[in-house]
């Protein structure tokens, strides 16, 4: 006996929620293939746009958290460039470079601790609260190098993070890494259930007896992690312990969470496209520096990407 099966058909909500990121992508790449193909897809850009994502890809995880509780987090950059700097110090000071890349990670949760501390102490929006923090710390990397570079690490460190293993280069496989712990974090442990709930509802949760201000502090703790690791491979990548490095950063961190589909209302998101969303970011990068397109463009673009990406979740959230 046979039984009629009708399919039901995709809503664009539902389409765009499960393709429109990877599609974002595809379509970049016809582009790209179309328009300038010589200089972007070859044996060097290649390896080049997956390095320069990998920074791209570890900031937007991290703030995915932050998004993700209908946050965010306005200091990642700030962050990056100051353990950075706290890292190439410590190496020039004669401490063995594994201890300190540790500490330069390790202080970036701290920052994340006090991002999380203040929000939950004075009860703003993390808006607020990482404004301020994001000119606090851009401040005092300023003081600390004397608005100079700082250079003069050993070269090994700088070896190592341009290196590569089975092809892959390793701020590629940092990065790589980093979101496997983190999608593994929101999908199979209680804390990245709660943190879902948080901002899903954050009135429910309270009620359910989640302790909302313990996970506000592990998302924080997240993002500063992941700024700190951004900041040490962007210090690798350089070469040195810019000042004003990652300016701009949290623009592009921010673009690719929402890109990759990341509600802004919250409660809603992947960690799989947010990295495609930092692959987004890169590409674009590379192929307007390629096309010899100026930075100051390249601000216009991620502004009017994330004005449309995030027009886009409201339409869909309204749908809904």
């Amino acid at each position: 006996m046979s039984e009629n099966k009708t399919k039901k058909k995709m809503s664009f909500n539902e389409i765009w929620q499960k393709f429109g990121t990877i599609g974002i992508f595809v379509l970049l790449l016809v582009i790209l293939a179309i328009v300038k193909p010589d200089s972007v897809f070859n044996s060097t850009s290649v390896p080049q746009i997956l390095k320069q994502s990998s920074v791209n890809i570890l900031l937007a995880v991290g703030e995915f958290f932050a998004i993700l509780i209908a946050g965010i987090d306005l200091s990642v950059g700030s962050v990056a460039a100051l353990t950075g700097l706290f890292a190439a110090k410590m190496m020039i000071a004669g401490v063995p470079v594994p201890v300190a890349v540790l500490c330069g990670i390790l202080l970036g949760t701290v920052f994340g601790l006090i991002n999380g501390l203040l929000v939950n102490g004075t009860g703003l929006h993390p808006f607020i609260i990482t404004l301020g923090t994001q000119a606090i710390f851009r401040g005092v990397t300023l003081v600390v190098s004397n608005s100079r570079s700082v250079y003069g690490f050993p070269v090994s460190f700088t070896a190592l993070m341009s290196g590569k293993v089975l092809g892959i280069p390793i701020p590629v496989i940092i990065a790589i890494l980093a979101a496997i712990v983190l999608w593994f974090l929101t999908t199979k442990c209680k804390v990245g259930r709660n943190i879902y709930a948080l901002g899903g509802n954050l009135d429910a949760a309270w009620y359910s007896g989640i302790n909302v201000n313990l996970h506000r502090l592990i998302v924080f703790m997240i993002s500063g992690t992941c700024a700190g690791l951004a900041g040490i491979v962007l210090l690798g990548r350089v070469g040195a312990a810019e000042p004003a490095a990652a300016t701009g950063f949290e623009t592009y961190a921010i673009a690719a969470s929402i890109i990759g589909g990341t509600s802004f209302m919250g409660g809603k998101g992947k960690i799989p496209g947010v990295v495609v969303g930092g692959l987004i970011i890169g590409l674009i990068n590379y192929a307007m520096t390629a096309m010899t397109i100026p930075s100051t463009y390249q601000q216009i673009v991620m502004g009017a990407l994330i004005i449309i990406s995030v027009t886009i979740d409201r339409f869909i959230a309204r749908k809904s």
